[in-house]
């Protein structure tokens, strides 16, 4: 069968990388790892910021066309609160923003560093000047969460990624469900990494939060190939029903991005792009991305391009593997 390939749906921005540690007010050793949102008609990322302690906090960066004359606090936004939660010890990393209509809040989720292992930690905030955190809501060891922007059946769903400290369990997206955004259960693993030589396999993760569309639920999640040079991560598409968001219904079998560019090939941890944040505006999707754990790039691509790719794999056929199918 012939077939187009996807993997350069998004175009990376010509100006890239568009923050690096030369943007910023005071002394870091790397900013990446965004979280992205469109606030008052322009973009608001929440960075991740990690000093030379090798500790990171999180740092709001605000610019008018999300690509240039960034305006960034002058001090860490969101700081680790080791003394009144301890399990953020050793930093706070990887947000994602959710706006939650009903509550009028922005809800963020990130991986708060522990004794223990990272965990997801949550806080709400109206501003991104003053937070309520709500602490931890999963126990370690936990990342890479996002909500939905809505409930289901009078409850609220978030997608994220425990990992098992067996080596020879694979890390998968798993989904749960919370009546208060603090209470979470009936969990279920959804999206399963596939084995061998995939692009995939062994070690999966979500990366920006889900999009609502006609189709379905757009999920971008990375994958992580581990190689004799290191590991690689690349992006790939899910699409999961739009009532049930447990049922996967595409996903697809090759990446549609991955490390190219030198900036995503060589830095604090060569060959990464990990976006934390996407914002779709009138069809275009800005997806912001941690570039080798060192600076954050932008690319874009059409919104129907990537739900037109994701359909083109159905999840129940055996030629596109998934467990579970």
């Amino acid at each position: 069968m012939n077939r187009i390939s996807h993997r350069e749906l998004f175009c990376r921005h010509p100006n890239n990388p568009i923050l690096s540690v030369k943007d910023w007010p005071y002394e870091v050793n790397s900013v990446f790892n965004a979280a992205a949102v469109e606030v008052n008609g322009g973009i608001l990322l929440l960075v991740r910021v990690e000093d030379f302690r090798g500790m990171s906090h999180l740092t709001v960066a605000r610019s008018d066309d999300g690509v240039s004359n960034w305006d960034i606090d002058p001090e860490p936004t969101l700081r680790p609160d080791p003394a009144g939660h301890p399990e953020e010890l050793w930093g706070i990393e990887d947000p994602r923003i959710t706006w939650l209509q009903e509550l009028q809040k922005w809800a963020v989720t990130y991986t708060a560093y522990s004794k223990g292992g990272p965990l997801v930690s949550l806080v709400t905030t109206k501003d991104f000047k003053i937070f309520e955190r709500l602490g931890p809501v999963m126990p370690p060891e936990d990342k890479d969460a996002a909500l939905f922007p809505k409930k289901f059946a009078d409850r609220w769903a978030m997608l994220h990624r425990p990992v098992a400290r067996s080596p020879n369990i694979s890390a998968n997206i798993w989904l749960s469900f919370s009546p208060d955004l603090k209470h979470w259960g009936d969990h279920l693993e959804i999206i399963y990494a596939r084995e061998g030589s995939w692009w995939d396999a062994n070690k999966i993760g979500l990366s920006a939060p889900p999009i609502e569309t006609s189709q379905g639920w757009l999920v971008l999640y990375h994958g992580v190939r581990s190689t004799a040079g290191g590991s690689i991560y690349r992006l790939g598409l899910a699409m999961l029903d739009l009532e049930n968001p447990a049922r996967i219904i595409h996903r697809t079998d090759e990446w549609i991005f991955g490390p190219k560019a030198t900036y995503e090939r060589e830095g604090d941890v060569d060959d990464v792009v990990f976006p934390c944040g996407w914002v779709v505006t009138d069809n275009i999707v800005k997806m912001y991305y941690g570039a080798a754990d060192s600076c954050i790039a932008l690319a874009t691509a059409k919104l129907s391009d990537l739900v037109d790719c994701v359909l083109k794999y159905p999840a129940s056929d055996p030629q596109y593997w998934w467990r579970g199918g």
